[in-house]
């Protein structure tokens, strides 16, 4: 299973580059950045991209998910409501990949009966395929390891970017991901668990 997720990157305030944002999870503005960061179960993040900001936009959610199904084809794929994209679940449904994120039913006067995009994607595109919404639920409850990954990356640097100009700040953060892939792969080969956020 993977899982994605945006997060907001704090910078200094003398980063030119930066700028004000919302974080509707934190409910609070912030100078900064953003990072959309795919991850496995175990604290991984297996691809990423910086953007400007938290709030991902199409382009960056079908990137980073290009960039992941390059390191492996999981059964389930996760996202919150902001990757409700149909092109995102359509790419991951020819991908052999069932996405699942909640239903939002923006921009529409007539909205569906449905918890999840995908439920409906499959009824549109398949006459043999059925998901079972308790399964649905109970794999969607499993995104919450995205959010455990976002922290261990911040441990190793991510939540607050020192570097001035938006390519230092890029830098910073992609060595923080890079950082969290060692610690990771040193403790595996140590027999510990790769989601340890120690060595």
């Amino acid at each position: 299973t993977y899982s994605i997720d945006s997060t907001h990157i704090e910078a200094i305030q003398h980063n030119d580059a930066a700028s004000w944002n919302y974080d509707p999870t934190a409910e609070e503005y912030y100078y900064g950045f953003g990072c959309t960061i795919v991850s496995t179960g175990a604290k991984i993040p297996i691809a990423a991209e910086f953007t400007q900001a938290k709030q991902v936009d199409q382009e960056t959610a079908m990137r980073v998910t290009r960039d992941a199904l390059a390191v492996d084809t999981p059964v389930w794929m996760l996202g919150d409501s902001a990757y409700d994209i149909l092109d995102w679940h359509d790419h991951l449904l020819a991908a052999g990949v069932v996405p699942i994120a909640p239903y939002n039913p923006r921009n529409t006067d007539d909205p569906k009966d449905i918890e999840y995009r995908v439920e409906d994607r499959i009824k549109e595109h398949s006459e043999d395929v059925q998901l079972k919404q308790p399964i649905l639920d109970e794999t969607y409850n499993n995104r919450t390891g995205v959010e455990r990954t976002n922290d261990a990356v911040k441990d190793c640097g991510l939540g607050h970017v020192r570097a001035r100009g938006r390519v230092h700040a890029r830098t910073e953060v992609f060595l923080a991901l890079c950082l969290r892939l060692v610690v990771a792969i040193t403790n595996y080969e140590r027999g510990n668990s790769p989601g340890c956020e120690k060595l």
